[in-house]
């Protein structure tokens, strides 16, 4: 088993080889401005009726998967993480596969589907007269309303997760995120890649 590490520090490098809190932050902003179109088509299809949402749940979820999951696998981030100058590789600085990229997105994804079972029983309860009767936040509302305690359940869940990646990303100095322990990753600046392949594979390699 391969148990190297990529050093914390790298000799000739002064600045922080590793993506933290703002970089991060500012990766997701540009990968929300990027997927707004489609956010705002699927909340125009959404509006057009309650049985709509049933044919926006699939492609939804597919969307994610292929943005999260196969665009990190394959190009080692998703597009915000790439123009923000950083990349997930693994803790041994090798680029990641199937493995560390389902693993990493796994918790989301999980809080996701629960997120949509939750929307297909309020929506198999749903009135189509008041829900066409509602403006598009207010049929939000309404629809979180048949459902109160899961979707209560749910929003727990999420603030706990959101909560626990930002206190471990903050007090390690890889500042690694819980998905990255799951996962077996780091996010590293990309400028510093070739240097921490130099380092990680030459004969002395600097723990």
């Amino acid at each position: 088993m391969n148990d190297k590490q990529i050093p914390i520090t790298i000799s000739g490098i002064d600045n922080d080889i590793y993506a933290g809190f703002w970089v991060r932050l500012g990766s997701m902003f540009l990968d929300g401005i990027i997927m707004l179109p489609i956010i705002f088509l699927i909340l125009y299809v959404n509006g057009l009726s309650v049985n709509m949402y049933f044919y926006t749940i699939i492609p939804n979820l597919l969307f994610g998967i292929w943005y999260n999951i196969y665009l990190p696998k394959k190009y080692g981030g998703t597009p915000g993480k790439l123009i923000a100058g950083i990349k997930i590789i693994k803790i041994d600085g090798k680029p990641i596969g199937w493995r560390e990229a389902i693993l990493r997105h796994s918790v989301l994804l999980g809080l996701t589907i629960f997120s949509v079972i939750i929307m297909i029983v309020c929506l198999l309860k749903a009135d189509e007269t008041i829900f066409k009767s509602l403006n598009w936040l207010k049929r939000s509302e309404y629809l979180m309303s048949l459902a109160k305690t899961p979707f209560t359940v749910y929003t727990w869940a999420v603030n706990i997760w959101i909560y626990s990646e930002l206190i471990v990303l903050l007090t390690n100095k890889r500042k690694r995120a819980p998905h990255d322990f799951i996962a077996g990753t780091v996010i590293v600046r990309t400028v510093y890649i070739n240097k921490i392949n130099e380092i990680m594979y030459s004969e002395k390699m600097d723990n």
